[in-house]
Formats: structure tokens, sequence, C-alpha cells
């Protein structure tokens, strides 16, 4: 666990619909939490050691507590069920300092925000943050049916200013929003927001191929489903520690991470699957073969995420 860990209370749990809890944390001694910017996540670090990441979903204006949406997922890896099932108003936690790898950008005219289900979580704070600065903004909601859409009430205020559209396909996507039809035109100016579960993000990335790199932003919560790289022929390389000169060869079976741990680095980590940016590190030479879901080719010119990342060259030299 980081140094910078910060630790909070559950200062309570509502339950929005089936399978989802909005949870408020406080800081302990009822001082302001951090600063943080609309599609920011924190880690939550639970009693049994695990770390998961939650999209902080609350007005960034009010630092007096945080609000993080859960889903229980039964065939997940254990955290949403043990929040779900041990979570209660006044336990501690520990929790990270706000990151924010998914941030509105300032060059837009106009925020498209395209939300699949428990996705809709860092949207919530998006919107708080656009009405705040008076943004121009749509956003296209999708969901099985009404009982499963989280934030019902507090969207419906906007659905009748023709600021939110619901879409219900009652488990056939074909019932839900024509995805393909609303991104077929490039309107300039118009920024493009979204994340959801693998189906929807790949059905979003598809129609949205022609739209400008820069335009579209999105975060995963989960590794991709049919990952490029699942069965790529991995080859040996070494890692150079810039600070001291070390040299580790990492082999095919292992990642940068477990390497420079079983050497005596302390690295810290959390998903360990290239979308939470907890482990980002700065490369000073060679070239990573990026393997994330968070940097963008700017950031990749410089920082590279060790827990899936591998090389290129020979030699990946870290600025460690």
């Amino acid at each position: 666990m980081s140094d910078d860990t910060i630790t909070v209370c559950v200062k309570d749990i509502f339950k929005e619909v089936k399978d989802i809890l909005r949870i408020e944390l406080v800081h302990h001694d009822g001082s302001r939490l951090p600063q943080f910017n609309a599609g920011a996540h924190i880690d939550i670090f639970l009693p049994d050691g695990l770390i998961r990441q939650y999209s902080v979903c609350s007005n960034p204006e009010n630092l007096e507590s945080y609000q993080i949406a859960v889903l229980k997922e039964v065939s997940g890896r254990g955290g949403s069920q043990a929040i779900h099932e041990t979570f209660h108003a006044g336990m501690q936690i520990e929790i990270s300092p706000p990151r924010n790898h998914f941030p509105l950008s300032m060059h837009a005219k106009k925020h498209l925000l395209l939300a699949g289900g428990i996705g809709v979580t860092p949207m919530i704070a998006m919107i708080y943050e656009l009405e705040e600065k008076g943004e121009n903004y749509l956003m296209h909601y999708c969901t099985r049916s009404r009982d499963n859409t989280a934030f019902y009430d507090f969207l419906q205020l906007r659905e009748t200013e023709k600021k939110v559209f619901f879409h219900h396909d009652q488990g056939n996507p074909e019932n839900g929003l024509d995805i393909k039809t609303l991104l077929s035109t490039n309107e300039p100016g118009t920024h493009v927001y979204f994340c959801g579960p693998a189906s929807f993000m790949n059905a979003v990335e598809g129609a949205s191929a022609d739209w400008p790199i820069e335009t579209l932003h999105f975060e995963y919560f989960s590794k991709p489903e049919d990952s490029e790289f699942e069965d790529k022929n991995d080859k040996e390389f070494f890692v150079k520690i810039a600070k001291t000169g070390d040299v580790f060869e990492v082999k095919k079976n292992q990642t940068i991470v477990e390497v420079l741990r079983h050497n005596g680095l302390s690295i810290d980590t959390s998903c360990e699957d290239g979308f939470c940016g907890t482990c980002i590190t700065k490369y000073v030479e060679g070239e990573p073969e990026h393997r994330d879901n968070v940097l963008d080719d700017e950031d990749r010119k410089n920082f590279v995420l060790i827990c899936c990342a591998r090389s290129k060259t020979p030699y990946l030299v870290l600025d460690l």
C-alpha cells in the first residue's frame, strides 16, 4: 500500500438500483478531501488486501465527501462482492488520492457523453463540471431497463431539458441506441467520451473510427476482450534502472513489475492489467510496446505502464 493513502469513513450507503450501491466517503477526521476533476477515480484498499478502482461520481465542487457507485459482479474478481457484503456505515477504509486519465477536454465546443451501464459513473461528475462551467453537452445512457438505470432521478431532470437521453434495449442491443448512426457525422468541435462494458466500447470504437483521435476519450473498467496481445509471441528483453545502472532480464512469462519487485524495488500497482495507471513510469531510452488502455500518444512518448508493457528494443531504460 502506498504511503499517501487517505483514511476515510463510510458515511452512508444508498441502493441506486438492483446490484448497484452508491457509497459516500468522508475523511476520518472530518477535514476536506483532496481536489479532483471530473473523470477521476480512486483506489479502494479492501480489508482482505484486494485493490479496486472506482470513479468518483460526486460533484467536484463538494470536497466534504466522495461518492462512488459499485456494481456487484458475481463473475468478477471478488472486489465488488466484498464491498456489497461487508461495507457498512461507520467503517474505516484506505483510499488513494484521485487520479484522472479520463478528463474533460478544454478544447471541445460540445461534449457528447456515451455511457453503457455502470460506465455512467464518471459522467455524473462530468455533468456537474460541465454545468458549472456552462458548457454544451449531450448524454446518451444505455441500459437494459429502467430498473437497471443508476442515477435515474438525477438524470431525469436533464432528460426534460433534452440534455440526457435514455436507451433501454431489454437485453437486445438492436433495440437500443443506434451508435453507428449517431457517430456517422463528425461535427467539428465535438468531443466524444465513452465508458461501459466491452461490447459497448467495441461498438463505439468501431463507429468512431473516422473521428480525429484527439476528439475521442474513453475509459475501461476492465481489460478489453479479444486483446490484440493475447496470443502474441512475447520475447525476452532487459530493463535498466537509470539511477543505479542495474540491469534485469524480463522473460517471456514475466512482467516488468514482477522482475523489479523480485529484485527488491518497491512498485505501486493496483489493477496490473493496464487500465488504472498506478504504475505509470517514465522511460529514457528504448521503445516500449504499450499494452495499456490509459496513455494517449503524447503520454507514450515519455511514459509506460510497467504492469503490462513490454519492449520492442533489447533494452528499456526506466527513470527509476
